[in-house]
């Protein structure tokens, strides 16, 4: 019988992190400064497992190679998407990622391109999304003189707002703001700049300047353009669709049944609460609930009153 994955997983500190994973989701965290909770994720740094039904207590690596009908099929050979939840209590650095030709040459693992769906961000939040400079020299030599005004690009952000961002985007999330990031399963980060802070021991984190430059993209960032479906129980929103990943937002305000359309979907409740029915089973669902709809439900309902983040590869 077909039912949701739900599943238990990694929270990560950091330098950046806060409590809020806990305020405002009510999760476990080990300290007051946790800052992603890698929701979905088969990476080998963080690897969610199965809460429910047969595949309880499977880390989800070994359920994708070894049930890979779960998941169409596909022909990706590792779990190709993470989801994660982050509170940046402080700036992250401003860092770029590599994409998939580089990342596999030079760390051995697919690049990160990622999109931000903004939970929370606190009056006068902002990020910072692309940069200034018109060429590599340019950006070499902005960055060496460590003139961050003229080069980084900011934006402020609220809730609700939604950011694609490309492998080789400048960017850093800012003080404030908790983010739903949907993204390549990779765990690599090139830093620029981290505003020249000090870890636990007094030391300041690495840089990696070189990488950054051969990675970074020149020009302006284009974001993605939302899709709008109203329904009478539901609104749709397409952000984003591509080669790596669809991401929507389904807000639910009474009962929807829908069928599926994809192999696959990973599924996180941000808001509000209900049920979904599979199989003739009811399953509850609240704030914080993160689940994958395997590739044996066809057909579900969804009922109550809920926002959900959901993507498929």
């Amino acid at each position: 019988m077909a039912q949701p994955l739900f599943l238990q997983s990694v929270m990560q500190e950091k330098i950046w992190g806060g409590d809020r994973l806990h305020s405002v989701f009510g999760y476990e965290i080990p300290s007051q400064t946790t800052g992603e909770y890698w929701a979905i994720s088969a990476h080998p740094n963080g690897v969610s497992v199965a809460e429910n039904g047969p595949y309880a207590g499977m880390p989800l690596d070994q359920l994708y190679a070894q049930e890979r009908q779960l998941f169409g099929n596909r022909k990706e050979s590792v779990f190709p998407l993470l989801t994660k939840i982050l509170d940046a209590d402080d700036w992250l650095s401003v860092q770029v990622h590599p994409d998939d030709a580089y990342g596999l040459k030079h760390e051995g693992e697919l690049g990160k391109t990622e999109c931000w769906y903004i939970i929370a961000a606190e009056q006068g939040a902002e990020i910072i999304y692309g940069h200034k400079a018109e060429s590599k020299e340019q950006l070499r030599q902005m960055i060496e003189e460590g003139n961050w005004e003229e080069l980084l690009t900011h934006v402020p952000v609220k809730s609700g707002d939604f950011f694609y961002v490309p492998s080789g985007t400048m960017h850093a999330i800012g003080k404030g703001i908790m983010i739903l990031e949907t993204q390549q399963s990779s765990d690599t980060t090139y830093r620029v700049y981290d505003f020249d802070r000090k870890d636990d021991a007094g030391n300041l984190r690495d840089l990696h300047i070189e990488q950054s430059v051969d990675v970074m993209s020149i020009g302006p960032v284009a974001n993605s353009h939302p899709d709008t479906l109203e329904l009478a129980a539901a609104t749709l929103t397409t952000y984003v669709s591509n080669e790596f990943f669809t991401v929507y937002k389904w807000s639910i305000h009474g009962e929807l049944e829908m069928k599926k359309s994809a192999d696959y979907y990973l599924v996180s409740v941000l808001e509000g609460q209900g049920k979904i029915r599979v199989d003739d089973q009811e399953h509850e669902l609240k704030k914080g609930s993160h689940f994958i709809l395997t590739s044996d439900c066809s057909e579900w309902t969804f009922s109550g009153e809920m926002e959900m983040i959901v993507s498929h590869p």
